[in-house]
């Protein structure tokens, strides 16, 4: 259970606390249980399961002494950001030809192709350091092409630091992925927001995808919880439990906005009511929250800035964790337990047309969209087992299993990719956060310290 949902149960009583109980439950993970041949819906529409590019990175050549730590780095992290891609199959090192290329003309396209490399491409280079800062030269080409020019070309500066060069890394990885995908970019450049205690307070924090550059962004001493990024990545909105000094009673529970460019909480009005869970519209300019302002807890829309708040659901019971379709913004999913047991619903954007997606057996919880809105990720708990991921296609209410016997794994989301989702799980004890492919493979733990949760990946 998350923890907003405790502070929302302190304020309810029993049996009313019990249906509240799940309805702030997050999305979860993906598990190790690659998809069978007839979920092929599941692989055409997160784009996992196609055929992989067989691609070998030889290390790049550090062309002078100021520049062999940070080359090394660079290398380090172009490997993982290839290897985490979930369309690339990597030659090993070991395969390799002796001969590693730095630059065009010396890349023996005949020896990488044959095996044992048997390379479809090569991405190579050289990093330098000139006019005070360190420069990557870097190519990708077909080796089953060699009279073709290289397929990338770049060069990229930034300054002589290893977090310089992890930056770099990543964005020739994601240019790598952009052009092997057929034009979707990597999110080797994105971020992930979540909620860490082990400041001593459940606060806001930040680190890039692969679980590096962790850093906090609020330190308010109150309990912060489900960030939400902005469409364009300026602002993180999240639920905060506010407490007065004197007694240290939650003294109300509302949303607050955090600028990520100008490092501040910005103002936000308090809307009345507990008002949790916030998901932005996909232009950005709105809001859908939940909040109790009128006894029952509703799904309302207000503007980024507050205004115009207009309520869309009106039902007895709990209606909370809105989230917008990405892709039309025309629909959202919601949480309500109208009929019992908290179960996803779905809606129009202005209220209309609900219909339960889940079938109301058990708690299915926290609906999060794939980037191309045709899937909805969801918590399910049922037949006495522990919160496990699923996956549903909205237009055929097919669902796909995604975790099992692996603790308890909730509060999923899904990467712009659509090929990845980040989760937190039990799995290794304490909660901590996850990411994975969509198909459940390439599990990676990136949180090691206290307890993190309610884990959301920006956009690009």
């Amino acid at each position: 259970m998350s923890e907003a949902t405790n502070g929302m149960i302190e304020r309810r009583k029993q049996p009313m606390a019990r249906r509240y109980g799940f309805a702030l439950l997050g999305l979860v993970t993906l598990a190790a249980l690659p998809l069978q041949p007839q979920e092929d819906w599941f692989r055409t529409g997160t784009g996992v399961g196609v055929e992989k590019v067989r691609l070998a990175v030889p290390a790049f050549a550090a062309r002078s002494p100021e520049v062999q730590h940070v080359a090394s780095v660079f290398y380090a992290v172009l490997r993982d950001d290839l290897e985490a891609s979930g369309i690339i199959d990597l030659v090993s090192p070991s395969f390799q030809p002796l001969q590693i290329p730095s630059l065009p003309t010396e890349l023996n396209a005949a020896a990488w192709a044959q095996p044992p490399s048997s390379a479809h491409m090569v991405a190579y280079g050289n990093l330098s350091f000139a006019e005070n800062q360190l420069q990557v030269s870097a190519w990708l080409s077909d080796v089953r092409n060699p009279q073709a020019p290289p397929v990338l070309a770049k060069r990229y500066r930034g300054d002589l630091t290893e977090l310089q060069a992890r930056a770099l890394a990543h964005q020739f990885a994601d240019d790598i992925i952009e052009r092997l995908s057929g034009g979707l970019p990597g999110i080797a450049q994105t971020q992930i927001a979540f909620v860490s205690d082990r400041s001593g307070n459940k606060e806001i924090w930040v680190m890039d995808y692969d679980g590096y550059n962790q850093r906090q962004v609020t330190s308010y001493g109150f309990i912060c919880l489900t960030p939400r990024w902005s469409p364009d990545k300026s602002r993180l909105a999240y639920t905060a439990y506010e407490r007065t000094s004197a007694s240290n009673e939650v003294a109300r529970t509302s949303i607050h906005l955090y600028s990520m460019v100008m490092n501040r909480r910005i103002a936000f009005p308090f809307l009345g009511g507990t008002t949790t869970t916030p998901a932005w519209s996909p232009d950005g300019q709105g809001l859908a929250i939940s909040s109790s302002r009128t006894g029952d807890q509703e799904i309302y829309v207000v503007a980024s800035d507050g205004g115009r708040m207009r309520r869309l659901t009106h039902s007895p019971g709990v209606d909370i964790s809105p989230a917008w379709n990405p892709r039309t913004g025309r629909q959202i999913a919601f949480v309500s337990d109208r009929g019992g047991s908290p179960q996803i619903y779905l809606m129009d954007a202005d209220g209309a047309n609900v219909e339960r997606l889940t079938t109301g057996e058990g708690y299915a919880v926290s609906p999060a969209w794939s980037p191309n809105g045709q899937m909805i990720a969801f918590a399910w708990q049922k037949g006495g087992e522990n919160f496990n991921i699923y996956v549903m296609d909205v237009a055929t209410r097919q669902t796909v299993q995604l975790t099992r016997d692996t603790g308890r794994n909730e509060q999923p989301h899904w990467a712009p990719d659509g090929r990845h989702l980040v989760f937190q799980s039990t799995r290794s004890g304490r909660n901590q956060i996850w990411t994975t492919l969509a198909d459940g493979t390439g599990l990676r733990q990136l949180t090691f310290a206290g307890s993190n949760t309610a884990p959301h990946w920006s956009p690009r």
